[in-house]
């Protein structure tokens, strides 16, 4: 099992990687891609504006679409089609650097179109805002189906963005529909530093990641559906560093899991620095300098430097999953094990590792997350409460 490597550099590849497994069609994905195939030549960072004009030309191009579709009442191919603009435009966005010409408008219209697509489709999404002690954060709350227990409530999971993800990607990794088929609900929360909460309100990344997964559990515990004895956290990316130092710090979670390890991501920086393993996206340190609100590289390293776990995974004393790639080439698989290891009080660890017996071995699947999808589900289906058949 490998990554769909289109491009001659793993950055474009990845962003490529994670429209395809976020519901994007092959054709398209080939027709946005052969007119830049040579402009990624020149390197990650530079042909981005050549990326952003094919894909969100596609993304136009579909809104057109869709508009000819709701035109006739066909309102559910509307939204399929709303769905994969939303997409397109979005990946065209992430890969532009901070303050980039158009990158502002492109967020905007690929929202609009998520929306409008939530709406048309009578999709299992809410779009919800939890309220956080600056500002707020914005969430899409899907559903589990089923009665549930207690009253009709149902067990749910916080689920949090990496570095540079949004909640629109996390809802089409589509693990919030497999829990719902089990029963359980999910809030893909835009945490500070992601998505939204970056974008539209400039709140920077907070490493203490407690201070708003606690918000997201005081909203959760306020839904009369929801079950408060049986709410889990889990992250992606760099959410596999968010999501356990939260569990650690907020006992009302009542288990946890992380999609990608990321124990110590302050190393990871030092060894960015030095040019080991692979960036997530174009024009990187302006990237972390934005989603840390650092004015300079010194600025980043002293704010980063409070994201290593080292120290606190004993603190957790409630189950807890450990994933990874065994051929992730942005985080080393070693950072599994040192999380693993480190969670002496949890009653129930395990830690998998993807190898190319079933795939998902690249950095959080993205080479097929299918693998990890089903098998988070069915952690939180085992120990939150939910069905696994």
């Amino acid at each position: 099992m490998a990554l769909f490597e289109y491009f001659p550099n793993y950055i474009w590849n990845l962003s490529v990687a994670i429209a395809m497994e976020s519901g994007g069609q092959i054709g398209e994905i080939i027709d946005m891609c052969q007119p830049i195939k040579d402009a990624a030549n020149s390197g990650a960072d530079a042909g981005t504006p050549q990326f952003m004009k094919q894909w969100a030309a596609m993304g136009e191009k579909l809104l057109d679409l869709a508009n000819e579709d709701e035109g006739k009442g066909r309102n559910f191919s509307a939204s399929n089609k709303l769905e994969r603009a939303a997409l397109y435009l979005l990946t065209a966005e992430r890969m532009q650097g901070h303050g980039h010409p158009g990158r502002k408008e492109t967020y905007a219209k690929a929202r609009e179109a998520f929306d409008r697509s939530t709406a048309l489709g009578k999709i299992n999404r809410e779009r919800v805002e939890v309220p956080l002690s600056k500002g707020m954060m914005p969430a899409l709350f899907t559903r589990g189906e089923g009665t549930g227990e207690n009253g009709g409530r149902r067990p749910a999971v916080v689920f949090c963005n990496g570095l540079d993800s949004c909640k629109e990607l996390l809802f089409w990794s589509r693990l919030p529909q497999e829990l719902a088929r089990r029963g359980i609900s999910t809030l893909c929360v835009d945490q500070p530093g992601s998505g939204e909460a970056l974008r539209l309100q400039g709140l920077p990344v907070d490493p203490h990641s407690e201070s708003w997964a606690s918000k997201a559990v005081d909203w959760l515990e306020q839904q009369s559906e929801v079950d408060a004895a049986r709410i889990g956290m889990t992250g992606i990316s760099l959410g596999g560093h968010f999501a356990p130092r939260a569990v650690a710090y907020e006992p009302r979670f009542a288990s946890g899991a992380v999609w990608g390890a990321n124990h110590n991501w302050r190393e990871v920086q030092d060894k960015r620095m030095e040019r080991e393993g692979e960036n997530p996206v174009p024009h990187y340190w302006g990237h972390v300098h934005w989603v840390f609100g650092a004015k300079d590289q010194e600025d980043f390293l002293e704010k980063s430097s409070a994201m290593n776990l080292n120290g606190h995974m004993d603190r957790i004393k409630v189950p807890f999953l450990v994933t990874h790639g065994a051929n992730d080439r942005q985080i080393s698989p070693k950072y599994a094990d040192d999380l693993y290891d480190q969670l002496v009080n949890s009653p129930r660890r395990e830690k998998v590792i993807f190898t190319e017996r079933e795939g998902g071995v690249e950095h959080v699947g993205a080479d097929n997350m299918a693998y990890g999808r089903d098998l988070l589900s069915d952690w939180f289906a085992e120990t939150l409460g939910g069905h696994t058949a």
